[in-house]
């Protein structure tokens, strides 16, 4: 089962827009809601109670999945938030250990056919929710603070599914894992500072990192390399958060950067956009494990 979080509009829009409107006073996940509201119709508080509903599924999936072994689909993954949980780890802080696991095993889980939030895809359904229940678990945030981050990093993937593309097959893996990090980033900063201009920065380093990332499934499974990709990329977001929170700007602002992986998306050859024809998908031992598959009838191609 699977909900998608991505917001619709009709019209162009720039996160600049928002950042903008939160200068003259304004709160920016009120914002982001109200724009919501414009184009959709549907009331704010409506909008709000959806929102807690994804939230609340994002927290329980990620207590629930934690460190779980999982029977994925084409059983090339399954035991990496296993493993993950059960490292002492000796580089990563508690924070981002984890987040990395909740990542890899909500990646995972969606393989198995589990219950995630798309956000803003299937494949990159770890990112996001991971930094939530980092927060929840090593800063004791509250539902409200964790709503109103979440609801930024909904507006921050809304600019890039309506000026770029959020989809593996166009615009190659940098549109859909490249865009959580980006969300998962914003989350992270505006958590602690409040403060959009530094939300897109932190967005604008991330997505930066992730320019150019080919989508490449092995078999087509959102498997290989996706699931790692998800525990990657949080790092990547966690990274680009703090230095935001340093003072480190992007020189190229947010919304010329989702530009550009536009440009880049619409650059890749389709062997490197979903169609598993090209990339790691093509190595000899993706072909042999495809052929494997290929002899067991519930597998069909």
């Amino acid at each position: 089962m699977c909900w998608n979080f991505t917001m619709w509009g009709v019209m162009r829009m720039r996160f600049e827009d928002f950042i903008n409107e939160e200068k003259r006073g304004r709160k920016l996940p009120d914002v982001i809601l109200e724009r919501e509201m414009r184009e959709t119709g549907v009331p704010i508080e409506l909008l709000r109670r959806e929102m807690v509903k994804l939230l609340n599924v994002m927290l329980e999936e990620s207590t629930k999945q934690y460190g779980k072994r999982q029977r994925t689909l084409s059983e090339m993954a399954g035991e990496n938030g296993y493993l993950m949980a059960n490292h002492r780890a000796k580089m990563l802080s508690e924070f981002s250990h984890t987040a990395t696991t909740v990542a890899l095993s909500l990646a995972e889980s969606n393989a198995a056919m589990g219950r995630v939030v798309a956000c803003p895809t299937g494949g990159a359904c770890g990112i996001v929710p991971a930094v939530l229940y980092a927060l929840k678990v090593h800063m004791n945030a509250s539902m409200d603070e964790l709503l109103n981050a979440f609801i930024v990093a909904g507006g921050l993937g809304w600019v890039i599914e309506k000026n770029a593309t959020i989809s593996g097959a166009e615009g190659g893996c940098q549109a859909e894992i490249g865009t959580a990090a980006a969300m998962a980033s914003a989350l992270l900063v505006y958590y602690f500072t409040h403060q959009g201009e530094r939300c897109a920065h932190g967005a604008a380093i991330a997505l930066k990192s992730m320019l150019g990332l080919v989508c490449d499934p092995v078999g087509g499974f959102v498997e290989v390399p996706c699931v790692k990709r998800n525990g990657i990329a949080v790092n990547i977001a966690i990274s680009s958060a703090e230095m935001a929170l340093a003072g480190i700007e992007s020189v190229i602002p947010f919304d010329e950067v989702v530009e550009a992986m536009y440009r880049v998306g619409r650059s890749l050859p389709e062997s490197l956009r979903e169609t598993g024809m090209g990339g790691i998908a093509t190595t000899p031992t993706a072909r042999k494990i495809v052929m494997e598959m290929k002899k067991h009838k519930k597998f069909k191609w």
